[in-house]
């Protein structure tokens, strides 16, 4: 089977500095592929190249191929008709990622009417309030002209997925998606993914830097350091026979119920 997506010598630059720095692998239609790493290493860069979001001052290299078609030499307006419709994205921090004085139905109808200018306003609203109720947000009729501040952080992150999701995308790209919550919400979140995936056949990039909730939410994992990757195989190979040292040092440096409270954690 043709990868989805397959990424080819990415090299991101920052005037003379590199902060990603020839990396390469692909992800298969359906498969759900976890981007982890210390802080710092590139996996957000990674991200916003795929959808080419960098800042004016950053340069990308290589290869971003989507269904055969490079995405670094698209001009900018077929490049807009990939986001939001082919390749879908859920930013980190769900306080500020929404607009707080637009109501969030609108938000998501907005995305609809950017792919979907032959839509009427009724169709537009029922795709978006239809969006709300597949992230389960209770009372959706309702709560369709809140305001971002009348939600919960969890309620928030599900508005955020039902903005990603609102066009029917084969890509989600899930920057982060549970750094802000609760472990209670998290476990919700990610049942949540997991079952949009199951529903939309998504494939995704999942990125983290919590190698627990990776653990239960990929097939495979590539390991990021310093901008490169050093190591990807399959979820179960990774943690129970990593073959890179830091590799090695990430995964010791998580606590564990057996982790001695009175040492310090490793440091990477």
């Amino acid at each position: 089977m043709s990868p989805l997506l397959d990424v080819r010598n990415l090299q991101v630059h920052f005037g003379a500095r590199t902060v990603v720095d020839g990396i390469s692998f692909s992800i298969a239609p359906g498969e759900v592929l976890g981007l982890v790493g210390e802080s710092g290493s590139g996996k957000s860069i990674t991200s916003l190249s795929i959808l080419r979001l960098l800042h004016p001052d950053a340069h990308a290299r290589g290869e971003i191929l989507f269904e055969g078609k490079d995405l670094l030499q698209l001009p900018e307006k077929q490049m807009r008709s990939y986001r939001g419709r082919e390749i879908a994205m859920i930013f980190q921090e769900p306080m500020t990622a929404l607009n707080p004085v637009m109501r969030v139905g609108e938000q998501i109808a907005e995305a609809v009417r950017a792919h979907h200018p032959e839509l009427s306003r009724k169709e537009v609203h029922a795709r978006a309030l239809e969006s709300m109720q597949q992230v389960a947000i209770p009372d959706a009729e309702r709560r369709y002209r809140d305001y971002p501040h009348q939600f919960s952080g969890g309620q928030r992150q599900r508005i955020l997925i039902a903005m990603a999701i609102v066009n029917k995308p084969k890509l989600l790209i899930a920057d982060e998606p549970t750094t802000a919550l609760d472990v209670t919400v998290q476990a919700q979140i990610l049942k949540l993914l997991k079952d949009l995936r199951a529903s939309h056949n998504l494939a995704m990039l999942f990125i983290s830097h919590d190698l627990a909730v990776t653990a239960q939410t990929a097939d495979r994992v590539a390991v990021m350091q310093h901008g490169t990757i050093v190591e990807t195989a399959s979820t179960a190979e990774i943690f129970h026979n990593p073959q890179h040292p830091y590799t090695r040092k990430l995964l010791a440096a998580a606590p564990t119920m057996r982790t001695d409270r009175k040492q310090p954690l490793l440091t990477l």
